[in-house]
C-alpha cells in the first residue's frame, strides 16, 4: 500500500542527484573499485564546493557528506561500460550514461527516476533481490544508517538539485521497526514563500512527520 499527497507528482521522473549514491556505492563495491566502507579518498588540496569535502574521507563519510568529487572519482574508475551494465542489472530508474557525462549524469542532463521507482529499488535492496553480494548489502546498510530511537531505525539518503534557481529535494530510505519495514521517497520543491536555508532540513522533517504513524 502506498501513501502520497500527490500521486501524479510521485510518478514524475526527476534527476536522482545524491540519492544515486546508493546504487553508485553498490556498483563501486561490486566492481571492487572500492574495497569497503573504510576505503579512503585523498583530498588533493583543491578548493571544493563545501568545506566539509576539503579533507580525506572514507567511503562512509563521503556517502554521508554527499562528497561529489569522491563519487566522480569512483565513476571514472568504474567507466561507462561497467556503469551501464550494472545499471541495467539494478534497474535504477532511467539513467543516461555516456563517456561525456560519466561523472555528472546523476546531477545534470536527462537521467531520471520517480518516487515509485526509488521505493521499488530500495525494497529490492533490503529484500536481497538485487543479486549482489551479501557483503555489499551489509556495507550499504552501515553507510546509510542515520539514527535510531525507541520506535525505529532510520536509513536513507538525501539529494538536491538546483536548476534555473529552482530547487528540488529528495530524501529516500526506509525505517525498520520490530514488526515491519516502511519505505519512503520524499520529493519536494519550495514555493515562493519557502525559506531556502530551511528547505534542506524540510526534506527530512516532512518525512519524519509523515512517518509518525509508524509503531
Amino acid at each position: 500500500m502506498f501513501y502520497s499527497n500527490n500521486f501524479d507528482w510521485a510518478k514524475t521522473g526527476r534527476l536522482p542527484t545524491s540519492t544515486y549514491k546508493i546504487p553508485h556505492s553498490i556498483i563501486a563495491l561490486e566492481t571492487k573499485v572500492v574495497e569497503n566502507d573504510s576505503t579512503l579518498f585523498k583530498w588533493n588540496g583543491e578548493k571544493r564546493a563545501y568545506k566539509i569535502w576539503e579533507q580525506d574521507l572514507m567511503l562512509r563519510d563521503a556517502f554521508q557528506y554527499s562528497c561529489v568529487p569522491c563519487y566522480q572519482e569512483i565513476a571514472n574508475k568504474i567507466g561507462e561500460k561497467r556503469m551501464n551494465e550494472y545499471l541495467k542489472k539494478l534497474e535504477f530508474g532511467e539513467m543516461n550514461v555516456t563517456s561525456k557525462n560519466l561523472d555528472v549524469f546523476w546531477l545534470e542532463g536527462t537521467s531520471k527516476i520517480n518516487q515509485f521507482q526509488q521505493i521499488d529499488f530500495l525494497k529490492r535492496l533490503v529484500n536481497s533481490e538485487l543479486k549482489i553480494f551479501k557483503r555489499t548489502e551489509e556495507i550499504l546498510k552501515r553507510i546509510s544508517f542515520i539514527e535510531d530511537n525507541e520506535k525505529y531505525k532510520l536509513y536513507g539518503k538525501t539529494g538536491l538539485s538546483i536548476r534555473n534557481a529552482t530547487y528540488n529535494g529528495w530524501f529516500v530510505g526506509y525505517v525498520e521497526t520490530k514488526n515491519n519495514t516502511y519505505f519512503f521517497a520524499t520529493n519536494i520543491e519550495p514555493n515562493e514563500n519557502t525559506n531556502k536555508e530551511l528547505f534542506l532540513k524540510l526534506r527530512k522533517e516532512l518525512t519524519l512527520k509523515a512517518l509518525e504513524f509508524v509503531k
